[in-house]
């Protein structure tokens, strides 16, 4: 995203770059490491001193997605900016990191821009949710596919899963939107009784929080504030390895998130589970899990 409300778009366009600041204006050339999290533990507390307001989710948030410009993103990738009008340009990333003193947007990456558009209208509904999700940066790579499509020319319509917890790519196709309905319905639902998804600044960032082992889905806190709370959102049958998944981003919430008061808890959300979670499950402390169910009715109004 080029700004917020992407009022940096067509500056981006015309001069073909893309960029990110968070308050950094100082060159960042001999502080990239290879590893984000090396990066954030550096950054983190020089955040969080220009901005004593923000909370650590927020900083981490921040820094990790100036990374990620700044030296996640590889030459040759390809990347999807808003234009602000509802459609996404598609470029290919043409040079390293690079400082422009004096600008809002001061980290920088060159981008050669592609002859395609791509409406947010025509993307699939997990394309839509990825791309559009709180925050300047979103990995979009299982997409891929569909994004080569566009591409191409091609509209033709393929339902495909690279998850392997998967069964049935149909029911995939049919689910892809449980992390969005979740997010919009939080509080009609007994998660939302007790917690709140994580905001900074009426942003809900919780949504898609990264970790050095990937995103969590939703990262949630207590309305107490005692409790952060990790959710893993499985479209299917949910396997005894996302246990060791949501183990994974609960020990970095822990370590680097949570504050010395605050219990760190887990939940899995899923359409059915099998023995192997149950057994795994009744030797873990701290994580629930949740079944969802789908209903669609049709209601005559028209006698």
């Amino acid at each position: 995203m080029l700004g917020k409300g992407h009022r940096f778009a067509q500056e981006c366009y015309q001069s073909c770059w893309f960029g990110g600041g968070w308050g950094f204006d100082d060159s960042l050339e001999n502080e990239l490491p290879e590893n984000w999290k090396e990066f954030n533990k550096v950054k983190i507390p020089v955040y969080l001193e220009k901005y004593p307001n923000s909370s650590k989710v927020a900083a981490g948030l921040a820094c990790g997605m100036l990374w990620t410009i700044c030296k996640g993103i590889k030459l040759n990738d390809i990347v999807l900016c808003p234009n602000g009008e509802g459609s996404y340009w598609v470029g290919k990333v043409i040079s390293d990191y690079f400082f422009q003193s004096g600008h809002p947007l001061p980290h920088r990456r060159k981008v050669e821009w592609l002859n395609t558009i791509i409406p947010r209208v025509e993307m699939s509904e997990g394309l839509r949710n990825s791309s559009g999700s709180i925050g300047t940066t979103s990995d979009i790579s299982r997409y891929a596919e569909e994004i080569e499509r566009f591409v191409e020319g091609s509209s033709i319509p393929q339902i495909i899963s690279t998850d392997r917890d998967i069964e049935d790519p149909t029911v995939f196709a049919l689910e892809e939107h449980l992390q969005s309905f979740l997010v919009k319905n939080w509080e009609q639902t007994i998660l939302g009784r007790d917690y709140k998804i994580f905001e900074e600044e009426g942003q809900k960032i919780g949504v898609e929080y990264q970790t050095d082992n990937g995103r969590i889905d939703i990262l949630a806190i207590s309305k107490d504030k005692t409790k952060l709370l990790v959710i893993e959102l499985k479209r299917g049958r949910a396997s005894d390895r996302v246990v060791g998944q949501i183990l994974n981003y609960m020990g970095y919430i822990s370590e680097e998130v949570a504050e010395n008061s605050q219990v760190v808890k887990g939940c899995i959300i899923a359409l059915e589970d099998d023995q192997k979670i149950k057994n795994a499950l009744k030797m873990v402390n701290g994580i629930e899990f949740y079944k969802y169910e789908i209903n669609f009715n049709l209601s005559i109004v028209n006698t």
